[in-house]
């Protein structure tokens, strides 16, 4: 018999056998992988319900501005509402036009994909580089990749039966790298166009989403001509799937790219000094909290805190460009006072040789064992560096002893403003550029405050029964030290005789009426005084203190003058309202502390005594040169050879500080007439409130001084005043000069 024909159903059968084998493989290793047999653990639900991904925390002023972050990743989630249309769009019709259609994984693209061996792209949904993204690291090897793709498709479904499409589209665009320190898509937009994702327009959407193929081959800031080419293929494929129509594709492609750049980084935007204390701070606090999510302490830089602070943008923003207007102009002429003169290290070289010394490129070479003669060698070699000026950044050749002299001239300011009833602070300056002067001035620093520190002792006086209008002899008073020398305080224009009363004594910062005050009072009640009101920093009990002496912080001396305008309530300083964490759980709320200083009566005095200071005393250019009429009580201040230079202004609504002096106090003005307080710092209070002032959505009221609520028993009206002995002399125990 012939042999029979094989059945062409057992080919047949053959043949699905064959290409059902690798569907069965993977079939196979997707659920060895789901049981973690292969490759690494896979995520289990509390980890898709809780992606985990580093999250920048953020610092947010009052009026709701984010002015800093905190980060290894500079990333900020956002919601799927807070999105642009355009982007969404530009998105879906470049990176996954079946979105919404797959659950998770595409099969007619997966299919596309094997067939076209690989050159029709590589298939993967948005879903599944949303796994990539939060679940993996770098494939060590092609197996380990090969593994990880089988994992992403398990992710991948598990991640779509747990969030709706907005969501997963939303995680994507935060997960994403946009290169320039931009992670996540709300840091990319104000990056790259300082703004936020969901004003985002076709054009932005599309150089955006150009860049996720290769962040840094698109991006439009270092690399324009392949970001514009690449933006107008992600237009093309708008246009083909219909986002936006020939004549919009035609029309958008023809324009240019528009940035608004600016790399974020702590070095840059607003209360950077303010921001950099307040990191100190969050970290100490970090460290005290646990984080329930994780059992251990909160992160400061991957956790995503909220932190809320008191300070104001708009009120900051002002501070730091009263600061810059002034202190261009005051550094100017210091420049000029001493062009052509011996300068200050020339005749003290130890403050050349101190500053070497606390430099990086010093401990690193003393570190190394580098002989003094290396090291002197490598401080006068020329180098290639950028170098800071009020007309904005150089480059330049210098040795680095050049660029050590260079700074040494630059004179510093610190500036702080807050609302002294509930404390809150509003403005923070503490220098003039944190990108090359990194020492905060506000509440690190500490100067010696000159007459600034009066006020304390005048409260003394009236908290005594003395009174605004009581006179006192303008003779010089003599002290005996404990070293048996002698101490006498002269006035600054070497007048004396006549009688002052004390307003007249504080306006002009007379130092014999002080030095009367302390001869009748001693050193420790000041301190005591200066103590309830907020100073902390180290007093001696010297009778040198009613002239200022102390080095005390801008912040202590705001936080103490406050107490003026407050009836006598000492407000601590507050500038962190709340924090919380990613999910806007409230972690704690912070209070600030306030303690009942000075009676009500004595304060308001007080206020009374320091409105001299601006009707006719050292003060008095706020009412001509600057045009203030509203009232203001304030204080300058300066110290021995002009070292510093201060300010204090007191108005209903904010008490504000500033100091203004060198690095080493060596280096300032000559002549009282350019170096005084009321030339160097009060310009800059001055600018501020003018600004404040100015700006009419901030409503700050021009009233004047709430006086106490029961009568005074004191006649402000000096003109009125009638002290015992009619000429004052009676009134006085002479032996006590």
């Amino acid at each position: 018999m012939p042999k029979s024909k094989p059945s062409f159903s057992k080919y047949i059968r053959l043949f699905w056998i064959l290409v059902s084998l690798p569907f069965i493989f993977v079939i196979f290793v997707l659920f060895l992988a789901s049981k973690g047999y292969i490759g690494e653990e896979l995520p289990t639900f509390e980890d898709l319900e809780n992606p985990k991904s580093n999250l920048a925390s953020e610092v947010l002023s009052n009026d709701m501005n984010v002015i800093g972050k905190y980060y290894i990743q500079n990333r900020t989630n956002v919601h799927y509402y807070d999105l642009s249309p355009n982007l969404v769009n530009a998105l879906k019709a470049t990176e996954d036009i079946r979105f919404e259609n797959h659950s998770g994984i595409d099969l007619r693209g997966l299919i596309r994909v094997v067939f076209k061996a690989g050159s029709a792209g590589g298939g993967s949904t948005l879903t599944q580089q949303l796994a990539k993204n939060l679940f993996h690291e770098k494939p060590k090897s092609k197996m380990d990749r090969v593994i990880q793709k089988i994992q992403e498709w398990i992710i991948s479904i598990q991640l779509e039966r747990r969030y709706t499409k907005d969501e997963i589209l939303a995680m994507y665009l935060n997960t994403v790298e946009f290169s320039s320190n931009a992670f996540g898509i709300k840091s990319a937009t104000q990056t790259y166009f300082g703004k936020s994702p969901d004003q985002l327009n076709i054009q932005e959407s599309a150089v955006l989403v150009g860049m996720l193929q290769a962040p840094t081959k698109f991006n439009p800031a270092r690399n324009p001509k392949n970001s514009l080419a690449r933006r107008n293929i992600v237009l093309s494929q708008m246009n083909k799937y219909n986002f936006i129509n020939d004549h919009q594709y035609d029309s958008i492609k023809a324009l240019p790219t528009k940035l608004k750049y600016q790399m974020e980084d702590h070095n840059f935007g607003l209360a950077t000094y303010f921001r950099e204390v307040l990191r100190t701070e969050l970290l100490a606090w970090c460290k005290e909290h646990i984080n329930n999510a994780t059992g251990k302490p909160y992160n400061l830089y991957t956790d995503g805190l909220k932190i809320y602070t008191t300070i104001n943008s708009k009120m900051q923003r002002y501070a730091e460009e009263a600061m810059r207007e002034h202190m261009k102009e005051i550094q100017k002429k210091f420049n000029e006072h001493w062009k052509g003169k011996a300068q200050p290290w020339d005749e003290h070289p130890e403050i050349i040789t101190d500053g070497m010394k606390k430099t990086d490129r010093y401990i690193a070479m003393k570190a190394a064992k580098a002989s003094d003669k290396e090291i002197d060698k490598a401080f006068k070699k020329k180098v290639k560096m950028t170098i800071f000026t009020w007309n904005g950044e150089v480059d330049t050749t210098l040795s680095p002893l050049d660029s050590l002299i260079y700074y040494k001239k630059f004179l510093q300011c610190g500036f702080m403003s807050m609302d002294p009833i509930s404390g809150a602070v509003r403005a923070w300056v503490g220098g003039n550029d944190y990108r090359y002067f990194k020492y905060d001035h506000v509440k690190e620093g500490k100067r010696q405050v000159g007459s600034t520190f009066k006020p304390f002792l005048y409260t003394l006086a009236m908290q005594e029964g003395y009174s605004p209008c009581y006179k006192i002899p303008n003779v010089r008073v003599t002290f005996d030290l404990p070293t048996g020398e002698q101490w006498s305080p002269v006035n600054s224009n070497a007048e004396y005789g006549g009688m002052l009363t004390l307003k007249e004594g504080l306006a002009n910062s007379v130092n014999t009426i002080s030095a009367y005050l302390m001869k009748q009072f001693g050193p420790q009640p000041m301190i005591d005084i200066a103590r309830r009101m907020g100073i902390t920093s180290p007093i001696d009990p010297v009778p040198a203190i009613c002239l200022g002496t102390p080095d005390v912080s801008v912040y202590e001396m705001v936080g103490a003058y406050s107490t003026f305008a407050n009836k006598g309530v000492w407000t601590q300083p507050a500038y962190l309202m709340r924090i919380e964490d990613k999910n806007g759980n409230v972690l704690q709320d912070f209070v600030p502390r306030k303690v009942e200083a000075i009676n009500e009566e004595t304060a308001y005095l007080m206020l009374n005594l320091m409105q001299g200071v601006v009707q006719f005393g050292t003060g008095a250019r706020l009412r001509g040169q600057y045009k203030f009429s509203n009232a203001i009580a304030g204080k300058t201040g300066t110290t021995q050879n002009q070292s510093d230079g201060w300010f204090m202004g007191i108005t209903p609504d904010l008490v504000s500080g500033c100091w203004v002096g060198a690095e080493d106090r060596i280096v300032h003005f000559r002549t009282t007439e350019l170096g005084q307080g009321a030339r160097t710092a009060m310009p800059i209070w001055a600018l501020y409130m003018q600004k404040v002032y100015a700006d009419k959505e901030l409503n700050l009221s021009k009233r004047e001084f709430t006086p106490p609520s029961e009568k005074l028993n004191v006649e402000l009206n000096c003109d009125k005043y009638v002290q015992p002995g009619s000429s004052g002399g009676d009134a006085f125990d002479k032996d006590n000069f």
